[in-house]
């Protein structure tokens, strides 16, 4: 279609998802990546794991035409911490405050609680995507100068985003997770194939040692969740949450809505042993990718972990023909059981002119260790095959 008179569009901000129309936000948001739709950012709203009592305060961005129709929407919160990012800027907050500023509030474009690459800037198929993008980047500039906040970020954001963010002024910056990619197998002993010798037989060894002490997966989809089925997960989920950072993000309410909402998406991965839920992990299906989210357990058993996270997602993954599985932030272990790493990307707007300037020099040398780091990986520690003979 035709270039859009600005003067024709409306940028809103809406407090809740509650009083926006779902297929409207869905038009925007599209269907290949489940993080992004209404389903599930309300489901977050609406089980009081993401709202203003968690810090994370709804301020969604609306860009509407004339009409009122949506034509990019930006999920978008006030947060009074920097917890459940993934992108870590403590050391940022903690500068500005000692030279006197004030870090919080500040506006987080992203998915809570999720490392998940994806759009953050949703806009419905039929408009300039461009035009439409610059519009929307440049209205959630304009409500961090009209809120006063000391910054803007966006975490996780497509490549093509993040250069559009750097073409209007934002900061860059660059990050890693190790991502595992379908080369086309027919199954898991076809990427095993592709492995070097002793990687195959180190993961062999470890599927063997994790499910020797009796223990079988179910693989659980749609329907086949049931609620005794999130019940046990949830008591996995405050383990490991109350071992690793205290306080765990979602509600138990969260994971019923899931199944309420997009059971279609969800991938349920439990491990039992004598006829008891002893572990799990939580996936969501994408069009092209298999999104591991939280592992848990009440049973400790040697690389069960790598088992129920790892080798079911790539199986499950092959199975379901999907491209990519991508397993969550951190990780150098995954390499050795064939996730490879790939860069993240994330965008900042500083309102200190100073305090920017001083960002804009340490993210310049961080994304150049970045960018080494990950070559430096690729070239000398591939768990892949390096000649037919290895």
């Amino acid at each position: 279609m035709g270039d859009i008179e600005p003067s024709a569009l409306t940028i809103r901000v809406a407090d809740s998802l509650a009083g926006v129309d779902p297929a409207a936000w869905d038009a925007c948001a599209g269907g290949g990546n489940p993080f992004v739709t209404y389903a599930f950012l309300s489901a977050l709203e609406d089980s009081g794991s993401a709202t203003q009592h968690t810090g994370w305060a709804p301020q969604h961005v609306l860009l509407e035409d004339a009409c009122g129709n949506l034509l990019g929407v930006v999920p978008m919160y006030l947060k009074n911490h920097s917890q459940g990012e993934y992108v870590f800027d403590y050391g940022w907050a903690h500068a500005f405050e000692r030279a006197g500023g004030e870090y919080y509030p500040k506006l987080q474009i992203s998915v809570p609680f999720t490392p998940a690459t994806g759009p953050r800037l949703l806009i419905r198929d039929d408009q300039p995507q461009q035009k439409v993008g610059e519009y929307l980047l440049a209205g959630c500039m304009e409500v961090a100068r009209r809120y006063k906040v000391s910054s803007l970020h966006i975490t996780f954001p497509t490549e093509g985003e993040w250069n559009l963010m750097g073409e209007m002024g934002m900061l860059q910056r660059t990050g890693e997770q190790f991502h595992w990619v379908n080369r086309d197998y027919a199954d898991f002993d076809g990427f095993l194939a592709d492995l070097a010798s002793r990687k195959r037989k180190a993961i062999r060894k470890e599927r063997r040692e994790a499910l020797a002490p009796g223990i079988e997966v179910d693989v659980l989809t749609g329907s086949d969740i049931e609620e005794a089925h999130w019940d046990a997960f949830f008591r996995f989920y405050m383990d490991t949450g109350s071992r690793k950072w205290g306080t765990p993000y979602l509600t138990r309410e969260c994971f019923s809505l899931l199944s309420e909402r997009m059971a279609d998406r969800v991938a349920l991965f439990m491990a039992r042993r004598d006829g008891r839920y002893i572990a799990g992990a939580l996936n969501m299906i994408g069009d092209d990718t298999l999104y591991g989210r939280y592992w848990g357990c009440v049973e400790h058993h040697n690389c069960l972990h790598f088992e129920v996270c790892y080798y079911q997602a790539i199986e499950t993954a092959i199975e379901m023909g999907l491209q990519r599985v991508e397993a969550g932030a951190q990780g150098p272990h995954k390499l050795a059981r064939g996730y490879l790493p790939v860069k993240t990307y994330s965008a900042h707007w500083i309102r200190d002119p100073g305090f920017r300037d001083a960002v804009e020099r340490y993210l310049v040398e961080e994304r150049r260790e970045v960018e080494s780091e990950i070559a430096y990986i690729g070239e000398n520690h591939s768990p892949f095959r390096k000649t037919d003979n290895d």
